[in-house]
């Protein structure tokens, strides 16, 4: 069972879709420690729910880099094997990256490498294109930069606006970011460089194969 902690800062509906398919057993995968930079953050009310211990570190006047310590400190006390970006808005320095190498992942709203930092929605409408969606990757020390695991793609409709293009990919994201998770769970994923390398799933017989469909 992979240990997986996740940081956030602010609703939390990806880490409830990490949640629900962990409850739901649908991922080999346990969500043991959910760390946050915000007390506001409705993600930490989540993380409750689910019986999921948490933490808070805020930044107040630390640097980046004794920011990310105290989480790695954290992390490593949970015996975290993968940590999560979820809504986490704060860009992370090497102290996590080589706490936790090639084991930190995100999500973001765009078919990466087009459209990263903010506003990704935006950026997707104003350009034209005809198809958006989302990515999951490894995060390295540029914004939505490291090397991509998956991607969903969902078509920009004619009447779409920010919001209603939004809500359509976050419907992808939470169904990709668990799956993401699940590779690593099953130990399929492999960085050559920049790119990622993913196994095919292991064969399986009878009932085990009905229980566990392949991804």
């Amino acid at each position: 069972m992979l240990r997986v902690g996740v940081l956030v800062s602010g609703a939390g509906t990806n880490l409830q879709a990490i949640l629900d398919a962990c409850a739901a057993k649908r991922i080999d995968a346990q969500v043991v420690v959910v760390a946050c930079d915000r007390p506001e953050a409705q993600a930490l009310d989540r993380a409750r729910a689910a019986g999921v211990p948490t933490f808070l570190v805020e930044r107040r006047g630390k640097s980046r880099e004794q920011h990310d310590a105290e989480f790695v400190a954290k992390l490593r006390e949970a015996r975290v094997e993968l940590v999560c970006l979820a809504g986490y808005m704060r860009i992370v320095t090497k102290v996590l990256l080589e706490a936790f190498p090639e084991r930190v992942v995100n999500v973001h709203p765009a078919l990466l490498p087009s459209f990263p930092g903010m506003g990704a929605q935006r950026q997707t409408l104003e350009s034209g294109v005809r198809i958006a969606g989302c990515t999951t990757h490894i995060v390295d020390e540029q914004v939505d930069h490291g090397p991509i695991l998956m991607q969903a793609a969902v078509p920009v409709l004619e009447d779409d606006n920010e919001e209603t293009l939004a809500l359509r990919i976050l419907a992808q994201e939470h169904l990709l970011y668990p799956a993401t998770v699940q590779l690593f769970a099953e130990g399929r994923v492999h960085v050559v460089g920049h790119r990622v390398h993913i196994d095919p799933p292991r064969r399986l017989r009878g009932d085990e194969a009905l229980r566990n469909p392949p991804l």
